[in-house]
């Protein structure tokens, strides 16, 4: 019998985190050169990240969970304007006094604040973490003819460094040509919302161009993740974990 060449994983990692725990989100703890790295996957387009005691909130939306209840954030990364990605009420609440907010320029203008504006391409080192942008946009899927869902140049996806781990937050994007040009990722948070971002085959054609080694299907909407776990049953080296990311 031939033995599978993916992996899924559904394990859920006890998280030592009282108010983690409390809401019922699951966690996987990652192996890095500087120590664990902690991912919360709240839900849809949300991350959170606990590295080195600092705590960094991707895209806080207050529909998902009591964030008044999660820790408070060192950084916050917000990929673009839409309402499910940037949400003042729930940044407003994981925010402290010295929080950095890192956003796009379309962010800093609709909350009239941002602390570093990261436009596509631009690197910064952010509280020790080296962040990369990287451009977030629609090739096929539009609002209207000539309209796309979301336009080149407004949103970005990140790129984290936490110890010798790169860690790929794609944002709402579709398989672009800079995406499918990165190289050295070991973890990458890819889109499947659709009409608004990728097809499965979109990401299984992204993913065989830059060959993650671990693949989180996230913000996947009404599609069933399973699907790339078939697309990409016979790629080697690749493994692929489905978590609730609705």
């Amino acid at each position: 019998m031939k033995k599978p060449l993916f992996l899924i994983t559904l394990m859920v990692f006890i998280c030592p985190l009282t108010s983690v725990a409390q809401q019922d989100l699951q966690t996987d703890v990652i192996s890095t050169s500087q120590g664990n790295l902690t991912i919360t996957f709240i839900g849809h387009g949300t991350l959170m990240f606990e590295f080195a005691g600092k705590v960094i909130h991707v895209d806080p939306w207050s529909r998902l969970a009591d964030y008044s209840k999660l820790p408070k954030a060192d950084v916050i990364l917000l990929t673009h304007h839409h309402r499910d990605h940037l949400d003042p009420k729930a940044i407003k609440a994981i925010s402290k006094e010295n929080t950095t907010l890192v956003l796009t320029e379309t962010c800093a203008k609709s909350l009239g604040k941002g602390d570093v504006v990261m436009k596509n391409g631009d690197t910064r080192r952010i509280e020790g973490l080296l962040i990369e942008a990287v451009p977030a946009y629609n090739l096929v899927h539009m609002r209207s003819p000539g309209q796309p869902y979301h336009p080149k140049g407004k949103g970005n996806g990140y790129i984290i460094s936490f110890g010798d781990k790169r860690i790929y937050v794609a944002g709402d994007t579709e398989n672009t040509p800079e995406m499918k040009a990165l190289k050295g990722i070991d973890i990458a948070f890819l889109p499947m919302n659709l009409p608004y971002t990728m097809t499965p085959e979109m990401v299984a054609d992204a993913v065989t161009a830059f060959r993650p080694k671990v693949l989180y299907p996230y913000h996947y909407g009404k599609t069933d993740p399973s699907k790339i776990v078939q697309l990409l049953r016979d790629e080697r080296g690749i493994e692929v974990r489905v978590r609730k990311m609705m």
